[in-house]
């Protein structure tokens, strides 16, 4: 399960317009490194390579972890790249699919959505199915095997 097009219209907003706040910094970086297969709209899943790709830091090891740049000009001139070229997103991005970048989505969204996001993110954990109880001809066929072929010792 991955995020419908309403939660993903949010996260993208909230990268794009909370990147500044200190308190959000280490969310949004944590959403960055998130596989781009938990966005479910496309053209959102564009958008957040898009900012995934420009909004990572040169590293120098490939075992570290992924650094991003966030808050300062050059974040923002990811963003804005994005608004006034909507092209560079991807193929088939319009103005109005990034229209709403930068926006703050109020103040309903909190550190409380943000869990929830990550939970749709990944979706919840299916149910295992419970094993079915051998039926009574296979017990009795499997103990017939175990007669004919008795174990080595």
């Amino acid at each position: 399960m991955a995020l419908d097009a309403e939660q993903g219209k949010i996260m993208l907003q909230l990268i794009t317009s909370r990147y500044e706040d200190r308190h959000w910094r280490k969310k949004i970086e944590k959403t960055l490194s998130l596989p781009q297969s938990g966005v479910g709209d496309e053209r959102q899943q564009q958008m957040f390579v898009y900012l995934k790709l420009n909004l990572k830091a040169y590293k120098s090891r490939r075992a570290d972890p992924d650094d991003w740049i966030l808050g300062g000009y050059a974040t923002k001139e990811v963003i804005d790249r994005a608004k006034f070229q909507p092209h560079l997103v991807g193929q088939g991005i319009t103005a109005e699919d990034v229209a709403f970048l930068g926006i703050d989505p109020g103040p309903e969204i909190d550190e409380a959505w943000w869990e929830e996001m990550l939970v749709a993110w990944f979706g919840a954990p299916e149910e295992e199915e419970e094993p079915e109880p051998a039926s009574a001809e296979e017990t009795a066929s499997s103990e017939t095997t175990a007669e004919s072929y008795p174990a080595r010792t």
